[in-house]
């Protein structure tokens, strides 16, 4: 099995919705198939241009298929989405392609099926499994983002989007952010991820 490649990027591919990379490791070249968003950053034509992929492969009758990522973490949730029932490989990097890593972190531990559900092939149904198979299995580490202090992070923006979605205003959103950067607030709350953030946050601004 191939967990990990690292060459130099020769060329890339488009077919429909998905996106590919061919890249020479030691001679051999790899077609690999990778999220839409990362494939449209790489330096396209630039001669040489060194390349790791972290690779998720899959062996069937009739196939060899390489599926491609940035970084081990998104690999390794693509991993846990071809584990819920109904997700196969091009449906889990369809959801890797719509929305980024840590965009698609957010909208499974906040339960967004709207979101979740822009993905092409991905309905309320799967998007329902997704939510229940995965939000309580994801690593805090990921899920959590950067929230030791005041900076805007991803998991900060997307709570934002959710309590906006929901009809708060700006100056109800800030008040409500400031609560959950409160390091008392966080430590007495285990605020750990941006599910538990939103309905905290939706709870301080309820008490108002």
């Amino acid at each position: 099995m191939i967990g990990r490649l690292q060459g130099r990027l020769e060329d890339h591919w488009q077919e429909g919705g998905r996106c590919g990379l061919l890249i020479v490791c030691g001679g051999v070249g790899y077609e690999v198939q990778v999220p839409r968003g990362w494939h449209e950053r790489l330096p396209i034509g630039a001669p040489a241009t060194a390349l790791t992929l972290h690779v998720h492969h899959v062996i069937r009758e009739d196939a060899s298929l390489l599926f491609g990522f940035e970084r081990k973490d998104e690999r390794d949730l693509f991993r846990m989405l071809l584990g819920v029932s109904g997700v196969g490989p091009q449906v889990a990097m369809a959801l890797a392609s719509t929305l980024e890593h840590e965009q698609l972190i957010a909208a499974i531990t906040a339960g967004d099926l709207g979101r979740l559900g822009q993905a092409p092939g991905v309905g309320r149904r799967t998007a329902e499994r997704i939510v229940v198979d995965l939000r309580d299995k994801l690593p805090q580490a990921q899920a959590s983002g950067d929230l030791a202090g005041p900076s805007e992070g991803p998991v900060e923006r997307e709570v934002e989007r959710t309590l906006a979605a929901l009809g708060y205003s700006d100056d109800e959103i800030r008040r409500a952010l400031g609560h959950s950067h409160n390091p008392e607030d966080r430590k007495s709350t285990r605020l750990n991820s941006s599910h538990q953030i939103i309905s905290y946050a939706v709870f301080c601004l309820k008490k108002k």
